[in-house]
């Protein structure tokens, strides 16, 4: 037994003195590591700690071996030692596989920094109750029963009828005849096959025939294809066209680059569309829009009717409604009313809304409630014609011995139209998808209804005023018969607040597949609307400084020409049938690779903005020779990949761009040749940085590329130079360490410790955060926030649908399931966890998804959420849709949640059994949340998709489907050509210091959610240095604005006006600036962020530096059309929650 006390103090005397001579080279590491310690005392220093470890190793092996040999003597006394050995021999070699293989860097541990205080006008709209209206859609949906009887001649209606002698020659009816054409810029055809087979014909047309009698009108909507007609005219009938337009008998309606979609689209990238066609229109024309048109986006969003009255907008007109919404408005003459936003408490945003009665915006369905008898005055379906009616009656010409029977079957289908509205004016669209592309359907409709027009005229008894008008005229006429003004609430009209999401044309059929069809394009469009929006702000901020300055050699007019074309490319893509994914395969592609070119335009943009005014120097600014974009998509459906950036042991410079107006601490990675890297900051200041292996797949690692992350602090719309340089074995630099589940790791040897391990739960956590994952699937489980040590369960699980079987399935359009979800099998995945001081992640590997949960380690927003990454993949699959289930422990009362319409506002849901599941997904463009008393649970999106919440507590998000089959909605085909496809995701546990209003409708998320968001979308860019290159001196950091604006003003935009839409493009001296204050609720406290809130108060004087120099700000609309007059450089200027303002801004 002595032998034996011996041999184990020797032992503990070895292990103790290797242990105190790791932990005091330790402490001396780390107290050296803020100091730049000369490279060959560090490189001794690590050999001699790898030597002595070698040694004492050596020994105790020794030691072990000589014990294991008296193993028959005390057996308890050998296996404690045994079990000591072991644990010692296990710890000293990761201690040398550590050394070996990089540094570990000590974890920093961020607070959470000081609350945000919040208080009066910013609480005002999420603590005060609902606005006042006569009808609420949420109440709608509660009560109505959503039968779908059998109605008649109006299937989905009932048997209209009207007091004989209603209408008489004291009491007219004044009908408003609009011949129209609803042009898509890109369905079955491509854009410019439409253009120039059908849509170029169609507005050559309508002029001749508007200029032949002033009589005559028409509406018209898209001008992305009246861009291009309007650019092949001479100018002779550039000046008939002016004529056409001035005196009204041509209406450009909406006035934006397209009829935008309404679910899908964020409203930044509406307001952009919007903004290019109304300056379009203006600038050439000299018209500015006064109504707005919608006949076809499939469901409504009271953002749109928000987005066109701060245009100037008096009325708009929509059509794709529920069917049972419709009739359920039409019961009670509702179907026209005032919209108001669910935040606007005095109603000052109400705009005049006209909702179409009946299934479609065709001529069968738009003259009254019998298809049957209006598609006898589509005088384009005459024989011999290529339209007929699928009634087998077809249309007669107006004769004079006709027109008295004709005219009095027309009427009495105008009268039983008019019966379902209040107002003795009736609109009676005349026309369908691209119509009047041919003279004889122009003379056709034109000299036919002229016949009837004039035969009313002379028998005012009928009751009848009809005649060819305008949308704006007929709103003029509901103004003049109510004595009101335009843009007032006419007599007696009700107030309506809510959407009309989401939508169906009959039966079950619901148009929620579109919420996420294509998502591959999905996740481009809003990629690339972060990138225009850095775009517009560097391009302004390099061009105003030039001009300012003086200078030259910033190739402004070349970057504005590719500006412009960027944001029609994106603009075009906003249209209801580009974004929603239902335009055709090769449409697709083409609307693909005109995002690619705007893609591409944005980056250059960026990279020789940035680089310009990062020269300390301007005049040493050449173009496209210093620095170097970051990222390439090589094609139009392929993944973006990152730039390596060839680093040696010369300090390369990487400038990172932010253009929110706050300070932001973030994580950012580059790509870099080599893992041994030193990262200095603005200062020269070396910084923490990590180097994480890049994975070829599950298991193999790349020799030649690694990912680099530090943690950058960037000022307000400011730009900064880091360093970033080859330097082994850095004492600030750390090498992620990788433990495998389930899987065989890299086969061949790595840079990288790695381990294996086999089935057990396991943690990754940051500063704030633990999130514990399943052993056996690698999911996620939960999130515990540290500061309150409060465990939320957050069961990450994947579900499939299928495609029900009949006549009608799911398709491009429609999501007609076949049941429930079905949980998808994920059996024992190879789970893939990378550790390091500041990034973590696990990667899961499973049927269709590569699925990965990272934790970053940063003092900003992204250290407080948990960031979702999914790379999936059902390209072999066949009717299958894909969704991603967060299953909480919140108790969300009567399953309600919150989803945002356009990134704009919230608006509340619930789930109704009484209606299937595809009448219980809506929009997701940006964010949704459930929550109770005390937690608040949102998921942040980088993409726009589709969500439901069908049980209590969680969220369920659709990733991506694929059809075989056409939904018969005339694009005639499935949809079959999906990609692999990224998406990213946010999710944010929040602790609630009040409980919610539990009657409130519309929802604000906080503070903090709306900062992580734009954090989220809103990226750093990063502008590394080309290799090889001698870069002149460079600023080291730059900011453009003389104080951060409050966390709750947004700058929507800094755009450069073009000069001229005449002739070559370019930038005008005015830039437009648009700022959006944002709506919050204040019962979540928001800490660590780097803003402050002043009550919504901005002077504008103090917004942008001495170096820009604002001349002159004056306000306007949201299109910049409508002059509200100069606004004071030195008063304050007060925003008000949810508003977005817009000004003109002189340099």
């Amino acid at each position: 037994m002595k032998k034996y006390m011996v041999v184990w103090g020797a032992t503990f005397f070895v292990v103790v003195c290797v242990s105190l001579y790791l932990m005091m080279e330790s402490v001396s590491t780390n107290m050296g590591k803020s100091q730049e310690l000369d490279a060959r005392l560090v490189e001794d220093k690590i050999a001699r700690i790898q030597s002595d470890i070698v040694k004492n190793q050596q020994t105790i092996k020794e030691i072990k071996s000589y014990v294991r040999s008296m193993s028959h003597g005390d057996s308890a006394v050998l296996e404690k030692l045994q079990r000591v050995l072991d644990q010692q021999e296990a710890s000293q070699g990761a201690e040398l596989q550590g050394v070996v293989k990089g540094n570990q860097v000590k974890p920093q541990v961020y607070q959470s920094g000081g609350e945000v205080k919040l208080s009066g006008d910013t609480c005002s709209l999420a603590e005060g109750p609902n606005p006042e209206s006569d009808i609420q859609m949420m109440k709608v949906y509660e009560e109505l029963k959503f039968e779908n009887p059998d109605g008649g001649a109006w299937k989905q209606g009932w048997r209209v009828t009207y007091p004989e002698g209603k209408w008489n020659s004291d009491n007219l009816l004044h009908v408003f005849v609009l011949p129209h054409s609803h042009t898509d810029p890109g369905w079955v055809k491509k854009y410019m096959d439409y253009y120039t087979q059908q849509t170029k014909p169609i507005l050559d047309n309508v002029l001749n025939f508007l200029s032949a009698d002033p009589r005559r009108r028409f509406i018209y909507a898209e001008l992305s294809f009246f861009s291009l007609w309007w650019e092949s005219l001479s100018e002779s009938r550039k000046q008939q066209a002016r004529k056409v337009l001035r005196n009204g008998q041509l209406e450009i309606a909406t006035g934006g680059w397209v009829m935008n979609d309404e679910a899908n689209t964020h409203y930044a990238a509406m307001v952009d569309q919007l903004i290019e066609g109304n300056q379009y229109i203006h600038a050439v024309s000299g018209f500015t829009p006064r109504s707005g048109w919608a006949i076809d986006p499939f469901g409504h969003t009271p953002t749109m009717a928000y987005l066109l009255n701060r245009s100037g907008v008096k009325g708009m007109l929509v059509q794709r409604v529920h069917y049972a919404i419709k009739k359920h408005l039409a019961r009670s003459q509702n179907l026209e009313f005032m919209w108001r936003q669910l935040w606007d408490k005095d109603g000052s945003s109400d705009t005049l809304c006209h909702v179409m009665p009946f299934y479609s915006y065709d001529v069968p369905h738009t003259c009254g409630p019998d298809p049957k008898i209006c598609c006898q005055f589509d005088f384009a379906r005459m024989s011999p014609g290529r339209y007929n009616c699928p009634w087998r009656v077809p249309p007669q010409a107006i004769t004079e011995g006709n027109v008295a029977d004709r005219a009095a079957m027309l009427i009495d289908q105008y009268k039983k139209k008019a019966s379902l509205y209040r107002s003795n004016a009736l609109f009676i669209p005349l026309g369908d998808d691209f119509r009047y592309d041919q003279a004889e359907e122009c003379e056709r409709q034109f000299n036919n209804y002229q016949k009837i027009f004039d035969y009313l005229d002379k028998n005012p008894q009928l009751g009848v005023k009809a005649q060819f008008g305008t949308l704006s005229e007929y709103f003029d006429k509901i103004h003049e018969l109510s004595g009101s003004e335009p843009g007032s609430r006419p007599r007696e009209y009700p107030v309506l607040t809510g959407d009309f999401f989401t939508y169906a044309d009959k039966d079950d059929h619901y148009w929620s597949g579109y919420f996420t069809s294509r998502p591959f394009q999905k996740q481009m469009d809003r990629n690339i609307e972060t990138n225009l929006r850095s775009a517009e702000i560097a391009f302004s901020l390099a061009a105003v400084y030039q001009r300012k300055h003086r200078l030259s050699g910033f190739p402004e007019d070349q970057l504005m020409r590719l500006l412009v074309e960027a944001r029609r490319n994106l603009g075009l893509f906003q249209h209801h049938d580009g974004i929603t994914g239902t335009a055709k395969d090769f449409v697709v592609v083409d609307y693909g690779e005109r995002l690619l070119k705007a893609e591409n335009n944005c980056k250059t943009i960026i990279t020789e903005a940035v680089s310009f005014l990062s020269m300390a120097t301007k005049s040493d600014y050449k173009q496209n020779i210093f620095f170097d974009i970051d990222e390439i998509r090589k094609n139009h459906d392929s993944l973006i990949t990152k730039n390596v950036i060839q680093v040696s042991d010369k300090p390369s410079s990487v400038l990172l761009f932010n253009s929110l107006t706050h300070p932001r601490q973030e994580v950012v990675t580059l790509h870099v040749s080599d893992p041994n890297i030193e990262v200095k900051d603005a200062k020269g200041k070396v910084i923490t940085s990590q180097t994480d292996p890049f994975w070829k797949d599950s298991n193999e690692m790349s020799q030649d590329r690694f990912k680099l992350s530090f943690v950058t602090e960037l000022p307000a719309m400011g730009i900064v130079r880091y360093q970033i340089s080859q330097r082994k074995d850095s004492s600030s630099n750390s090498l992620a360490t990788v433990t495998y589940y389930h899987g065989d790791g890299p086969s061949s040897q790595s840079k990288f410790s790695v381990e294996k391990k086999e089935f057990s739960e396991f943690s990754i956590d940051n500063s704030f955060l633990e999130a514990k994952f399943s052993g056996s699937t690698g999911l996620l489980q939960s999130v515990t926030v540290k500061s309150t040590g409060e465990k939320h369960r957050s069961e990450v699980s994947f579900h499939t649908y299928g495609a029900r079987g009949g006549k009608e399935r799911s398709g491009a359009y429609l999501f007609l399931p076949d049941g429930k979800a079905k949980p998808l099998s994920v059996g024992h995945p190879v789970i893939r966890v990378m550790r390091g001081p500041l990034v973590s992640e696990v990667s899961v590997f499973i049927n269709h998804v590569q699925h990965v949960v990272r934790l970053y380690n940063s003092p900003g927003v992204d250290g407080k959420t948990v960031d979702m990454f999914n790379l999936v993949d059902i390209q072999n699959e066949v009717n299958l849709e894909l969704a991603v289930k967060i299953s909480t422990d919140v108790q969300n009362s009567e399953r309600e949640f919150f989803t945002d319409l356009n990134g704009f506002q919230m608006i509340k849901h619930k789930v109704f059994d009484k209606l299937p599941i595809q009448a219980n997904v809506y929009p997701l463009p940006a964010m949704a949340f459930i929550e109770d008393d005390k937690t608040r649970f949102s998921v942040l999106t980088a993409q726009s998709l589709g969500v439901a919440s069908l049980k209590t507590g969680e969220i369920q998000v659709m990733l991506d489907r694929t059809l075989n089959q056409d939904d018969m909605r005339g694009l005639g085909q499935g949809v079959r050509d999906n990609k692999v496809t990224p998406n990213r995701f946010r999710l944010l546990f929040e602790r609630r210091s009040t409980p919610p209003i539990k009657a409130k409708l519309s929802g604000f998320p906080s503070m903090f959610a709306h900062v992580a968001y734009l954090h989220l979308v809103q990226k750093i860019q990063k502008i590394p240095q080309k290799s090889s290159i001698e870069v002149p001196p460079l600023l080291s950091e730059n900011s453009f604005l003389s104080v951060p604006l409050p966390c709750d003003v947004h700058l929507l935009n800094l755009r450069s006006l073009q000069k001229s839409y005449d002739g070559d493009i370019k930038r005008g001296d005015d830039s437009a600036l648009l700022l959006h204050r944002l709506g919050v609720d204040c019962g979540i406290p928001s800490s660590g962020l780097q803003c402050k809130d002043t009550q919504g108060k901005v002077k504008l004087r103090d917004l942008f530096n001495d170096a820009l120099g604002v001349k002159e700000i004056q306000r306007t609309s949201l299109t910049l059309l409508h002059d509200k007059g100069p606004t004071s450089l030195d008063s304050d200027l007060t925003l008000s929650p949810m508003e977005i303002y817009s000004f003109k801004v002189k340099w």
